[in-house]
């Protein structure tokens, strides 16, 4: 059995008198999608942050068996790390291009990939990244890590917001990068992440209550609205 990509354990955050992540541990598999779930407030964003380097943490990190918590976020995005935030957070007052050139790292050179999956985006080059629509938006949050060699992508609530049919656009390119990259998600509609997901880790006020495959969670109608609140037939959490 292959060592695991990334493990978190016995990790913490406070933030602001606030005891965000109480003691999270969990592993990622190489390949694949983990998905990570939970209620909203939970610590799940502040987990993806905490791996980034985003928040101040306390626990052990580990990267390929290298140990990356307490380090500097720009030399975790050099191990191979990529991070698409919650609200695409895209330099609204620079074009397409300039987002993309922005995000390239040294060598990149998956520019066919990002326009096979987002030929919108050539198209858009030279227009404005604040006009462009929620949609497009995401699709140059997503594009921006694409561009790079990353072994591992933390992808925050990617279909937030969106229309259906974009939602199934996103979850297109998502399943194109989980073919080159390892990625753990963060996502509400639970038709995605049976769609994607092969493990899921549920988070509850800060500490791991669940681990396992996604589809047996996702088929236990009782447990998924015990842990999410929600059932399978509503399709989000």
């Amino acid at each position: 059995m292959s060592s695991p990509l990334l493990e978190v354990a016995d990790l913490h955050v406070r933030i602001g008198g606030s005891h965000i992540l109480q003691g999270v541990g969990f592993t990622v598999a190489k390949g694949g999608v983990t998905a990570l779930l939970g209620r909203n407030g939970v610590g799940k964003t502040t987990t993806i942050k905490a791996v980034m380097g985003l928040v101040r943490s306390t626990g052990t990190i580990t990267l390929d068996g290298a140990a990356i918590g307490g380090a500097r976020t720009f030399a975790i995005v050099r191990r191979g790390v990529g991070y698409v935030p919650e609200d695409r957070e895209v330099f609204a007052g620079l074009t397409v291009g300039e987002n993309l050139r922005l995000a390239r790292l040294d060598g990149a050179d998956r520019w066919d990939l990002v326009f096979d999956l987002f030929p919108e985006l050539k198209k858009r080059l030279g227009q404005q990244a604040g006009t462009l629509s929620g949609g497009q938006q995401q699709m140059v949050s997503l594009a921006r890590v694409l561009l790079n060699d990353h072994r591992l992508l933390l992808v925050d609530e990617p279909t937030k917001g969106l229309a259906p049919k974009v939602v199934g656009e996103v979850a297109d390119a998502l399943a194109r990068a989980a073919e080159i990259a390892t990625l753990v998600l963060v996502e509400q509609d639970l038709k995605v992440v049976r769609r994607l997901a092969g493990d899921a880790v549920v988070l509850d006020h800060g500490q791991v209550v669940h681990t396992g495959d996604a589809a047996a969670l996702l088929a236990d109608e009782e447990l998924t609205r015990r842990l999410l609140g929600v059932g399978m037939s509503e399709g989000a959490a």
